[in-house]
């Protein structure tokens, strides 16, 4: 968010920035959500009040077809609660499955907004490190040592297609944290809000994998409707409830103009699938800008939009001196008008030297700053 805000200050002062600092699309909603919200306000009999807690029920049906279609899992509509964007999903999820001072497993490099909801709620999140050498994922030798060293775990958070790293879980990785979870009655949370931009096949999803998990998703990336603000998680039977109760009081709702768009939204793939087009060729053409640039050591970028790069050669060899990653953003920005992330926020102990980079902008943009990272780093 700093980096963003110092990118816009920048243009405001009239000096163009070339984005790769914004996890979310360059993109509208589609079509079929647009015209469904313009027949609906159209509608003299349509108030848009305040629908169920739990959010329209035809929403959540289709959502529960989609999950038969996609990963033949049968989900009862029941189970599924539209929210107000993945982070109010998130925020009921902490609350209605753990207590004050619960200890839940953040993986990093990973969203910083997990472990500081938790904060805010007054439980713990517990940092867990991994790295390229298990694809960034957990391992239970992993979680095992985490336990020992900060006692057992109440939860695990865990996200595939991963934000920074856009790296996704196979079906192996996935049923092994869900069956350790299970076995050790720790609650699996599975952040799934970038599925659907994948490039090596589907990502697996955590829906029944384990009795205990809860699922949430979002209409943000895939499609393509950030600033709608809607959601949904999937939960267990034990939960349902609870999670109700605390979306009545919290939010009441989901926004029903959102909700209205997002069922129309389900039915937009042909549409949403060109976008998937225009990430692939980005993701091409940033992968070869930085090894040009000599930025080599960067994760597998299966899904998402990002690019999660160690910059370490780069922080530690400046003329002027070491820098840190968030200097050489701050570089990057005022020196060649390209607007990065650096990794400290996805990595308190080793994000220093890592930069994230995103290329959900426009094809143009995304060449544009590859060029110029390409010229900073071989004149």
């Amino acid at each position: 968010m700093a980096m963003s805000r110092l990118a816009s200050e920048r243009e405001l002062a009239g000096q163009p920035v070339l984005h790769l600092e914004v996890g979310q699309p360059s993109t509208g909603a589609p079509a079929l959500a647009r015209t469904a919200v313009s027949e609906a306000l159209s509608r003299p009999d349509h108030t848009l009040g305040y629908t169920g807690a739990t959010g329209l029920y035809s929403l959540r049906r289709r959502i529960a077809e989609q999950y038969l279609s996609d990963h033949r899992v049968n989900v009862d509509p029941e189970q599924i609660t539209i929210v107000s964007g993945a982070s109010a999903g998130f925020t009921l999820a902490f609350l209605a499955a753990f207590e004050p001072g619960a200890r839940v497993g953040v993986l990093e490099p990973g969203y910083p907004c997990y472990r500081n909801t938790l904060w805010a709620l007054d439980m713990e999140p517990v940092m867990i490190p991994v790295g390229s050498d298990t694809r960034w994922a957990p391992t239970p030798e992993i979680l095992d040592r985490a336990a020992h060293e900060h006692g057992a775990l109440d939860g695990l958070i865990i996200a595939s297609p991963s934000n920074p790293t856009g790296t996704v879980l196979s079906a192996a990785a996935l049923t092994e944290i869900a069956t350790y979870c299970t076995a050790r009655g720790i609650r699996l949370i599975a952040d799934e809000i970038y599925h659907g931009i994948t490039y090596t096949g589907p990502a697996p999803s955590a829906v029944g994998l384990s009795p205990d998990a809860i699922v949430i998703n979002s209409f943000s990336k895939y499609y393509s409707m950030t600033g709608w603000r809607v959601g949904w998680m999937v939960t267990p039977p034990d939960l349902v409830a609870a999670v109700e109760r605390l979306q009545q009081n919290l939010y009441i709702c989901a926004p029903h103009v959102s909700q209205v768009a997002a069922l129309a939204a389900m039915d937009a793939r042909a549409e949403l699938d060109t976008h998937l087009v225009r990430y692939r060729e980005n993701r091409e053409i940033l992968l070869d800008g930085l090894a040009q640039a000599g930025i080599t050591k960067v994760a597998d970028a299966d899904g998402a939009f990002y690019v999660y790069a160690d910059v370490r050669h780069l922080t530690t060899e400046r003329a002027s001196g070491p820098i840190d990653a968030m200097g050489l953003c701050l570089y990057w920005l005022d020196t060649i008008g390209v607007a990065c992330t650096p990794g400290v926020d996805f990595d308190l102990q080793r994000g220093d030297h890592h930069v994230r980079f995103s290329y959900a902008g426009p094809t143009a943009e995304i060449s544009e700053a590859a060029s110029r990272l390409t010229h900073w780093a071989t004149s």
